[in-house]
């Protein structure tokens, strides 16, 4: 590894030829002095983010490319949106879509090794796939970025160049907990007894989950990323204090950021092994949070598409949903409330539109209560979600509706 000047490193970048494919950290890890270094020297590139948040390039020259859509490429014109388990991305990234470039947001040097710190998830597949093809593995060494263990520490001979750049790590915005949201919290916690294993997604409704779990006790946490939720819960005495705390990547507030760091109980996996469906099932006792965007009288939901046009993806959601059903003693839930404020619209359809995401799960939740899924026969399933998860405003219409696709919904 060879620490260069950003001037120096942009002569080398401007030298590298064709229409490269650059892959970054993303989430709230992205390395932003190193990718705007790059935007300057380079007139056309691809570039491969997963969850770019705002301030990403957006320019005629660069083409967005991801399998799961963060705010800063959604709606953006020319998006290459990859449907893809997150599981299988790093396939992706080592068959299709070979990098050139990788961008690290890292650590400073410890030993001849630096921690990509907050961000593994697809990243050392990255690494590997832009190595084998002779491409260009570029490092953003920050004092501020926490030393994490296990598949984060990576040997700086793995690194080609790296600049230094001394930078407070981004936050998302503190969101308060809405009264819908901790309702459905409420809900979700009758279904997590101790000592179970949790995965929460991203958002208000996990983030509840999590503030009504301090109750419980010897909880572990397998998933593929975490939040302050977490670290709540460790202050609580919730977690089991000797089973590690395992994850692909982390973002929150600064206190969990200097809670991470050195922390020898959080073990930073890559995708591949956070999200196999096989090593998910093996935890005990493993229950799966993830919310969606709607769900349907068929149990079905939806977390990847509004009106047609892509939000997210599938993010880690396919994953967890299979490996919670196979562990002993799992349960997989789907939690939402069953009003979208914004549009004014039920979140509960007759029958999707878009294209399914999962299905099959154990519960589907909204403030409404709870409508039991695995077991039960179809009409059972679809008179549950009507009674229960959606809206008793929109309960008329789906009945009506229900019976037209075959329901006899009383």
């Amino acid at each position: 590894m060879r620490v260069l000047s950003e001037s120096r490193l942009a002569a080398i970048l401007s030298g590298v030829p064709g229409m490269p494919r650059v892959v970054v950290s993303g989430n709230f890890a992205t390395p932003e002095r190193a990718l705007a270094v790059l935007d300057t020297a380079v007139a056309e590139y691809r570039l491969f983010v997963l969850n770019a948040q705002r301030g990403i390039p957006d320019r005629d020259g660069v083409i967005l490319e991801s399998p799961f859509i963060g705010p800063g490429m959604r709606g953006k014109r020319g998006l290459r949106y990859f449907p893809s388990r997150l599981s299988l991305a790093p396939a992706l990234l080592a068959q299709t879509l070979p990098p050139d470039i990788v961008l690290l947001h890292t650590s400073t040097p410890v030993d001849g090794t630096v921690s990509l710190g907050t961000e593994v998830n697809i990243l050392p597949a990255a690494v590997e796939a832009a190595r084998a093809r002779g491409g260009l593995v570029i490092a953003q060494l920050n004092p501020r970025m926490p030393y994490t263990y296990g598949d984060a520490v990576l040997a700086t001979e793995e690194i080609d160049h790296a600049i230094e750049v001394d930078a407070a790590l981004p936050s998302p915005v503190p969101r308060p907990l809405g009264e819908v949201a901790r309702r459905i919290g409420e809900r979700v916690v009758d279904l997590v007894p101790d000592g179970a294993t949790l995965q929460l997604g991203i958002g208000a409704v996990p983030d509840a989950v999590l503030a009504a779990l301090t109750g419980r006790r010897d909880l572990a946490v397998w998933s593929e990323m975490f939040s302050d939720g977490v670290l709540g819960l460790d202050k609580a005495g919730a977690l089991h204090p000797d089973t590690l705390i395992t994850a692909s990547f982390v973002f929150g507030s600064a206190e969990l950021y200097d809670w991470v760091d050195r922390n020898p109980r959080v073990r930073m996996l890559r995708t591949e092994k956070t999200n196999d469906p096989g090593l998910i099932a093996r935890q005990p006792s493993l229950v799966s949070v993830n919310s969606a965007l709607q769900v349907d009288l068929f149990a079905q939901a939806n977390a990847s598409r509004v009106h047609g046009a892509i939000y997210s993806g599938f993010g880690g959601q396919t994953d967890f949903v299979v490996g919670a059903l196979h562990s002993p003693g799992g349960r997989a839930i789907i939690a939402l409330p069953s009003w979208h404020a914004k549009t004014d619209t039920s979140t509960v359809v007759p029958r999707l539109a878009g294209p399914v995401t999962s299905f099959q799960h154990s519960y589907l939740i909204s403030e409404q209560g709870s409508a039991a899924i695995w077991g039960h026969d179809a009409a059972s399933q679809a008179q549950q979600i009507v009674d229960h998860v959606a809206h008793p405003s929109a309960r008329a219409a789906l009945r009506e509706e229900g019976r037209r696709l075959g329901f006899p919904l009383t």
